[in-house]
């Protein structure tokens, strides 16, 4: 580095990424500043520029000051490895500036301390971390040691555990080859240790999720599911609470949907077969995830089950894993479940997937009947499933609409067409199609890429009741999606 790069440095004010010090006499608050670049975007700590006036002075740099400044950043834990730089000031009796640089905090890291205090930036300012903060992001650095699932249920015996719940799980995990036979004749006090729900031979909260009889001490297991007359949620037909262990939520779950979604019939050989609207797999799939996935540590916060006259959501609190955002999780993905043990059981008794492929599982049977594939959105603090209902159309129509489709596909489309199609295999708004294109032109995008792609049956709208939403959104229509999905994991 020289004085020409410090120069530039210091040429804008002090930021969230920048912070001056007029000498080293002002270590222990410049050490503050420093936890907090650990902890947020990573920055610059400069010594010998006055904040104010950005006049760069320098100051003597003798060898006791780099032991003073080693022994400053020893406070830091965990340890940083910073590379302090010494610059001299032209014309300045030897004066020099001195330059720190801390890298920016990754998800998943660990959260700095100064002396056992934890700080982050604000805008320009430091300030202590929040306790809430450090302790989700210590959680996150090591999941299994500080997991909600793995900690010992308070005042909970084996009585408090259903055994037919036990028992019946286990028989499903033995059917399904994901359990020896023998566990059918164990205790129930031998199966919980096997499934890790016992510490020290005391239950673990996952045994009470999964197997309480009585789970009136975790108001965190509580499922709310409301109906709701149009698109909004300004007019309930239905609001429902359901309190319980994760087999009777997901039946209370399950139950509320065949309540609400309309049912059609197919005849297989002899016999009407009843299906709903959004295919039932698909929608056990996504509950069992929300219940088994969300985070379990604020006991304020639940699951929700959500039904409108155009699409099913459910909502559950937390984060998607390290990696796995709404774009990708499409895409096939290892699995790294928030609460291990939970998901180690449900796994053991069939009613949950290993491997991240619960996601692909329930696209291909969206595919497979013909509904358009769950979109994902993350917000603040929860992960949301949307299930779009779709209307029935009259056979003649929808035979007319499928030859039509298929005659125009056939068609020539051009490389922009090519990478939009591409680019959806999640919904995409028409700003950020634009952006991934390069071009500025609205309209022109529309009538030149969108809707010739529409017409083909190559792209699809998240709302085509309303092409005109100013929230619309386009996807790959599902004969795109099934070619898509089978390249990705053949």
């Amino acid at each position: 580095m020289t004085i020409k790069d410090i120069e530039k440095l210091v040429a804008s004010d002090e930021s969230r990424t920048l912070e001056l010090k007029k000498t080293t006499g002002e270590l222990k608050d410049a050490m503050h500043t420093a936890c907090a670049f650990l902890n947020s975007d990573g920055g610059w700590l400069i010594f010998g520029v006055t904040p104010t006036s950005h006049r760069i002075l320098g100051q003597d740099v003798t060898d006791n000051t780099k032991q003073e400044i080693a022994r400053a950043l020893s406070g830091l834990e965990p340890l940083v490895d910073a590379v302090v730089e010494y610059i001299v000031v032209p014309e300045s009796n030897g004066k020099q500036v001195i330059a720190l640089h801390f890298e920016e905090w990754v998800r998943g890291g660990a959260p700095y301390t100064y002396h056992g205090s934890p700080y982050y930036k604000v805008e320009s300012t430091t300030q202590p971390m929040p306790r809430y903060m450090f302790e989700e992001r210590l959680k996150e650095h090591s999941p299994f040691k500080f997991a909600w699932d793995s900690q010992i249920a308070e005042g909970y015996k084996m009585e408090d555990i259903d055994e037919n719940r036990v028992r019946g799980a286990v028989r499903l995990g033995v059917s399904g080859g994901r359990l020896n036979a023998s566990a059918e004749i164990d205790d129930i006090s031998s199966l919980l240790k096997k499934m890790k729900l016992m510490k020290d031979d005391k239950l673990t909260n996952a045994a009470v999720m999964l197997f309480g009889k009585n789970t009136d001490n975790y108001p965190q297991l509580l499922l709310r599911m409301a109906c709701f007359k149009g698109t909004d949620k300004n007019i309930f037909i239905d609001n429902k609470r359901e309190s319980g262990n994760f087999f009777e939520l997901l039946d209370a779950g399950i139950a509320f949907c065949f309540r609400h979604l309309n049912l059609s019939g197919v005849i297989i050989g002899l016999q009407r077969k009843e299906e709903l609207e959004i295919p039932l797999p698909a929608l056990r799939e996504a509950l069992t995830n929300a219940l088994c996935h969300r985070s379990y540590d604020d006991p304020s916060a639940s699951v929700s089950l959500a039904v409108y006259s155009d699409r099913i959501e459910i909502v559950n609190p937390g984060r998607f894993p390290i990696g796995i955002t709404s774009e990708n999780i499409m895409l096939p993905h290892e699995s790294f479940p928030h609460n291990q043990t939970i998901a180690h059981v449900l796994y053991q008794t069939t009613f949950l997937e290993s491997w991240g492929s619960g996601v692909k599982r329930m696209c291909d049977i969206c595919i497979e009947k013909g509904v358009p594939v769950p979109t994902y959105h993350e917000g603040p603090k929860t992960i949301t499933i949307c299930f779009r209902k779709t209307k029935k159309e009259i056979a003649g129509d929808n035979h007319q609409s499928n030859h039509q489709s298929n005659h125009q596909s056939n068609r020539q489309i051009s490389d922009n067409q090519q990478r939009i199609i591409d680019f959806c295999t999640v919904p995409r708004s028409s700003s950020e199609i634009m952006e991934m294109l390069g071009i500025s032109n609205q309209s022109k995008n529309r009538q030149s890429h969108i809707v010739p792609l529409i017409e083909l049956g190559l792209l699809q709208m998240t709302n085509p009741e309303n092409p005109k939403d100013r929230n619309q959104k386009y996807i790959a229509t599902t004969k795109v999606l099934i070619s898509q999905n089978e390249a990705a994991y053949n």
